[in-house]
């Protein structure tokens, strides 16, 4: 780390005791307290994994393992997590496949700070039913559909976000698997031709492109990288960020977000762009004098939107943290797995996505 960090070990662990001050008795952690006579924020598999690796990172194993104890026990017979809880009841049961693979990026991470191999074995049931879960909702081409319904039929749509997520939670269940000694090649293929749709596929998945999140997520789950993550970085570089602010959640709208701008200093330093740390310091105007940090804020008006304090947002600059001064071993979780670059691959079937040019795997 150096000698004046833009935040101090000492902070960090500040902002992840934010993180627990909002976990509930049960594990679950919502994305804000209430506040205000506002009730408190809803429940989904995704944030609450984010929410506890970040506690992981700042040495709260104890409130990191109950909530992966409380996703254990929230999990269905099929793999899959409800989409949202509301005052820790479920409000909508759909399972989306980006929430249901993120298990093996929390287990890897896990795995990665603590060492705890033993701990990482126990929950080897939870990663594999989910990862299974999200390639029942494959399509032939490669791309993963975003939600099974109750009723079993899947969502028409695909998400570039979502899918750019799960690619690298698949990276993750695949070394996961290796280490525990249950490889599971059928996983490794299935994240190889993602990748190669997410990079070379744009026409496979619903337009969200007024997102943040669109932009820079093939970059941070791994499928583009090199000269083309630059080219990508550029090209959308002023729609989003917003000077001296961060990185806007859509570009139609006046306010920048704080765990946008995380993610997006973590896509930049994993693309090895220095302005990721530049974007760090900037960011820090969110942060509130007891280590939480404000959602996000509206520039035009001059003050915080939403006007609450979200979990979700303090884990970002947590992860974002770690990223940038190596507090972890599991700080390169964006970078590499098990050794290897998170970087794109061409496809195991090339000819499965009308891409038969592409050359054969080496």
């Amino acid at each position: 780390m150096p000698a004046d960090p833009i935040l101090t070990p000492e902070q960090v662990h500040a902002t992840a005791l934010s993180i627990a001050r909002q976990q509930y008795p049960s594990g679950a952690i919502p994305w804000y307290a209430a506040f205000d006579g506002y009730p408190a924020g809803h429940v989904d598999a995704w944030n609450h994994i984010e929410a506890a690796m970040a506690l992981t990172v700042a040495g709260l194993t104890g409130p990191a393992r109950r909530a992966y104890a409380w996703l254990r026990d929230q999990q269905r017979h099929d793999g899959s997590w409800p989409a949202k809880w509301e005052d820790e009841r479920v409000t909508e049961t759909g399972g989306e496949s980006n929430h249901a693979a993120y298990i093996a990026v929390g287990m890897w991470h896990e795995l990665l700070v603590t060492g705890d191999e033993e701990y990482v074995r126990g929950m080897w049931p939870v990663v594999r039913r989910a990862v299974d879960y999200v390639l029942t909702l494959r399509t032939p081409r490669g791309d993963i559909k975003w939600i099974r319904f109750e009723d079993g039929t899947p969502g028409e749509e695909t998400l570039l976000t979502g899918c750019s997520s799960i690619h690298q939670a698949l990276r993750c269940a695949v070394a996961l698997a290796e280490r525990l000694g249950e490889p599971r090649p059928d996983w490794e293929l299935a994240a190889d031709q993602l990748g190669h749709v997410i990079a070379h596929h744009p026409e496979a998945f619903a337009d969200k492109s007024r997102w943040s999140m669109d932009w820079y997520y093939p970059i941070l789950g791994g499928a583009v990288r090199g000269e083309r993550a630059a080219a990508l970085i550029e090209a959308q570089w002023d729609t989003f960020v917003v000077p001296e602010l961060g990185c806007r959640c859509v570009s139609d709208q006046p306010w920048v977000t704080g765990a946008e701008t995380c993610e997006l200093i973590m896509a930049l330093d994993a693309a090895g762009d220095p302005r990721a740390l530049t974007l760090f310091g900037q960011i820090q105007f969110l942060r509130h004098e007891d280590g939480s940090y404000w959602t996000g804020w509206q520039f035009r008006d001059q003050r915080h939107f939403p006007g609450d304090r979200s979990t979700y947002t303090a884990a970002a600059v947590v992860l974002a943290a770690d990223a940038l001064y190596g507090l972890t071993p599991a700080a390169r979780i964006f970078k590499e797995i098990a050794g290897r670059p998170l970087g794109p691959v061409a496809p195991a079937d090339p000819v499965a996505c009308g891409c038969a040019q592409v050359p054969a795997r080496t």
